[in-house]
């Protein structure tokens, strides 16, 4: 049946006469009294009792009547939504994190948030290279915040500042006395570190191999949180990146910086290159990229 039809006559009703009607729906008044006749045949019912001045609904029109008026109201909502969906994207965004991250991301979202009050935001953690890249390309996120080298021509991958990795050794620990540590200090020690396909272990490794040095590596962990634990524990010592360590729980732990070697991680903002960013994705970034331009902490590759 025509949609048409049905906004007829909810506004015959509303108005209660064909004239006032007509001149509010901008047609002339025979064609709307046709258009009701044709929705009366086509529901097989007397919708309106008509005399020479007013109109009165039926009882089956009434029924009509509030039925159509939902089904209109919920039309114009589709259509309003799909106009929004046109001109802002989904009111959602999916976004990957690193551990380290939280203590910047809550800023970003709470000037977010002023903008979209009604986004819906997922955060996911995802850590190793597989896990980051699969996210992105399949797009189950809109964007990541890593520490990971994404070397693909698919991904854009923009450096937002680096951050210094330290020494996490339980308290009473030979080493704990000494203000700063070298790698030749923690040789031999039982330590903690990131399982592979982690770029944190990979920049940790690196930095032992330069100053010719293997770490005594006991437990692989894909979390800092658990490496935190388990240096509570006693277990071993592990080296973490020093914007986690500054916001993590206190434990009974202690930090050292390192020293002899340059050993730091650049965080990346990540986004798949030829996927359509909404505008709400693209306001995110914005917010991100001008977060660091202000705290001087953009670095380059």
């Amino acid at each position: 049946m025509d949609f048409r039809l049905y906004i007829y006559f909810i506004t015959v009703v509303e108005q209660a006469t064909f004239t006032k009607a007509a001149d509010v729906l901008h047609i002339s008044q025979p064609s709307l009294s046709a258009a009701i006749k044709r929705l009366e045949q086509g529901v097989g019912m007397t919708l309106l009792e008509r005399s020479t001045r007013h109109i009165k609904v039926t009882e089956e029109g009434n029924i009509l009547y509030h039925e159509a008026k939902k089904l209109v109201n919920h039309y114009q909502h589709v259509s309003n939504e799909m106009n929004r969906l046109k001109r802002e994207g989904p009111l959602q965004l999916q976004i990957g994190l690193i551990e380290s991250s939280h203590f910047w991301v809550p800023k970003i979202l709470k000037s977010f948030k002023r903008d979209y009050p009604h986004a819906q935001i997922n955060l996911h953690e995802i850590l190793s290279l597989p896990d980051v890249e699969n996210a992105l390309m399949n797009f189950d996120i809109h964007l990541a915040i890593t520490n990971q080298f994404l070397n693909s021509e698919m991904i854009e991958a923009t450096p937002l500042y680096q951050e210094r990795l330290v020494a996490v050794l339980p308290n009473g620990h030979r080493l704990a006395s000494k203000r700063e540590l070298r790698f030749a200090d923690m040789e031999g020690e039982a330590f903690i570190v990131c399982k592979e396909g982690f770029q944190t272990r990979k920049d940790i490794l690196h930095a032992f191999g330069k100053s010719g040095f293997q770490p005594k590596i006991q437990f692989e962990i894909e979390r800092f949180e658990t490496a935190c634990r388990l240096v509570d524990e006693g277990l071993g010592m592990t080296i973490l990146p020093e914007n986690y360590v500054d916001q993590a729980m206190n434990g009974n732990y202690t930090i050292r910086p390192i020293v002899g070697e340059d050993i730091a991680r650049h965080v990346y903002l990540a986004y798949e290159k030829n996927r359509y960013l909404p505008p709400i994705v693209l306001r995110y970034i914005e917010l991100i990229e001008t977060y660091f331009k202000v705290n001087h902490r953009i670095t380059t590759k």
